[in-house]
């Protein structure tokens, strides 16, 4: 059965789907979320703007797909302790010191406030994969028996991103590996730790009372 030529979905793949994406971020990173057009995507990309509308319905749908296809696919690091996955996971790139990234953040915080359908897929498609990989770190660390019995997962998992995020975005500060090492030591292990867990200089030995 031949569909109308309406229905067919446009064929935008391939280098030409990533040239979009690569446009879309450049631009995003320029002017901000509230200031990106699809007229803009469509022009300096050479793109007919009413091919992009069929392919995305919205500057959000388009976004979000841009983001998703500009992760970084690496394995979810494995380090044997909390400590060393929480500091391949966030210094690593995609992490919290990658530039790139939180140019990316800071050009999305006053969308996530004002535009609620991007703020839905944002948490969903890009958030929601990076809470899922955190929760994989934190459930390996309690599989290893490094964490106390009455901790706060899902509370203190938040910690490291907001502390960061608070810092680079609110007091200008840069993201360093040295930043996201002294969160790690001082904030999130001593609140994380079992008694009798010691966090080693590369991994975390367990010693039993």
């Amino acid at each position: 059965m031949n569909l109308p030529r309406s229905l067919h979905r446009p064929r935008i793949e391939g280098d030409r789907e990533q040239e979009i994406f690569r446009t879309t971020l450049t631009i995003l990173g320029e002017v901000g979320y509230d200031r990106l057009t699809m007229d803009a995507v469509a022009s300096r990309a050479k793109a007919s703007k009413a091919t992009l509308y069929r392919r995305w319905s919205s500057k959000a749908t388009l976004v979000i797909d841009a983001l998703h296809a500009n992760k970084a696919h690496t394995d979810l690091p494995d380090t044997g302790s909390l400590r060393g996955d929480l500091t391949a996971a966030f210094c690593g790139l995609g992490g919290l010191t990658d530039p790139e990234m939180l140019s990316t953040m800071s050009s999305l915080v006053t969308a996530i406030g004002r535009d609620p359908e991007f703020a839905a897929a944002f948490r969903e498609h890009f958030i929601g994969a990076k809470v899922e990989a955190s929760r994989t770190i934190w459930r390996r660390a309690e599989e290893r028996g490094e964490l106390r019995e009455d901790l706060d997962v899902d509370l203190l998992s938040h910690a490291m991103p907001g502390v960061v995020i608070h810092r680079v975005l609110m007091l200008g500060e840069p993201a360093t590996e040295e930043l996201i090492t002294r969160v790690i030591e001082q904030i999130i292990l001593p609140a994380a730790l079992r008694p009798g867990a010691v966090a080693g200089s590369d991994t975390d030995t367990i010693t039993k009372d």
